[in-house]
């Protein structure tokens, strides 16, 4: 609060103001941000941390300019940047980073097949007018899919959307017993585009797996360990 607004408060209260909500006014009463539409902010927030209010807008049935409102006045929920910054793990994320890990750890002592499956993309979402971005799906033995992203466009939900149905051809095609049975398994980080509402319905209409990645955990990501080196050698 405003030094300005302390001081409009504190001479209410000195004037024998005993209530902090604000005064009754007439007009039409608001619609958008009714308890009920709160809550459904509230949940989708809390659902898919990487959300963006004009995604939340669509599912709550709201306008934009309101869900805003809910969002930055009721919830004070921040607006952060999506990009990688370096940063000390709080107590939470490194609990949640040693959980995440040992249930990996777990799941492939369980299954040594585990991660013979289709692995990770990574991929840049800055363009580039000398470089061209390249995505690509791959597991233990080769590429199972890879494909240009055209210039001066970057990642996002629906773009992706078509690249993971493109994975699931390639997939059909080259890999068929694991398309037959359902079992291959997809790794991608939690950049926002893989985070989008679209992309996790997807993902459950189809009945794909997904390996986790903790958070803030670029050390973990099997590209630095399984793709990159060999791509330099050549």
């Amino acid at each position: 609060m405003g030094r300005r607004r302390v001081f409009e408060w504190y001479k209410r209260f000195k004037e024998g103001r005993e209530e902090t909500a604000d005064n009754e006014r007439s007009g039409r009463p608001s619609t958008s941000t009714t308890p009920e539409k709160v809550d459904k902010v509230l949940e989708l927030v809390r659902e898919v941390r990487r959300i963006t209010a004009r995604e939340v807008a669509e599912e709550a049935g709201i306008s934009f300019v309101s869900t805003q409102s809910i969002m930055k006045d009721i919830l004070g929920v921040r607006r952060l940047n999506a990009v990688l910054v370096p940063k000390d793990l709080t107590f939470d994320q490194k609990n949640a980073r040693k959980e995440t890990a040992s249930l990996n750890l777990e799941a492939t002592t369980d299954d040594p097949e585990l991660l013979k499956r289709p692995r990770p993309m990574k991929a840049r979402k800055a363009p580039s007018k000398v470089k061209v971005m390249l995505t690509v799906f791959f597991d233990y033995q080769d590429i199972v899919h890879n494909e240009f992203q055209q210039i001066d466009s970057t990642i996002i939900a629906d773009s992706y959307l078509g690249v993971l149905r493109r994975l699931r051809e390639a997939i059909r095609q080259k890999r068929p017993e694991l398309w037959r049975s359902k079992s291959w398994i997809l790794h991608h980080d939690n950049a926002p585009a893989h985070t989008a509402l679209k992309i996790l319905k997807f993902l459950q209409d189809h009945s794909t797996s997904v390996f986790p990645q903790p958070l803030y955990s670029p050390d973990l990501a099997p590209c630095d360990f399984f793709l990159f080196g060999k791509l330099k050698k050549s």
